[in-house]
């Protein structure tokens, strides 16, 4: 019995630090100019709110593994590949 306590706890804890990278997403792209998107070649700031923004909600309404997954891995391309992108041409010099 404690082996599935000690999994449930884990994965707890898991699913939390999965939504708040979806959150750092979300926070990120609402901070960042839109005018910047198109320069950087991604798609626009309205496009990635939308796509971050779903992907947060479900994370907490629904409990659906596939949608979780997809947004996990949303979240991800948006902070490993567009957030880079976007922040080179708006730093400060």
């Amino acid at each position: 019995m404690h082996v599935f306590q000690f999994e449930s706890t884990v994965m707890g804890w898991i699913s939390i630090a999965l939504l708040l990278v979806k959150l750092w997403a979300l926070v990120d792209a609402v901070l960042r100019p839109a005018a910047a998107f198109p320069a950087a070649d991604k798609l626009t700031k309205a496009a990635w709110l939308w796509i971050l923004g779903l992907a947060f909600v479900v994370d907490l309404v629904l409990a659906s593994m596939f949608l979780m997954l997809a947004g996990t891995i949303a979240a991800f391309v948006y902070l490993l590949d567009v957030r880079p992108a976007v922040a080179s041409l708006t730093r400060r010099r």
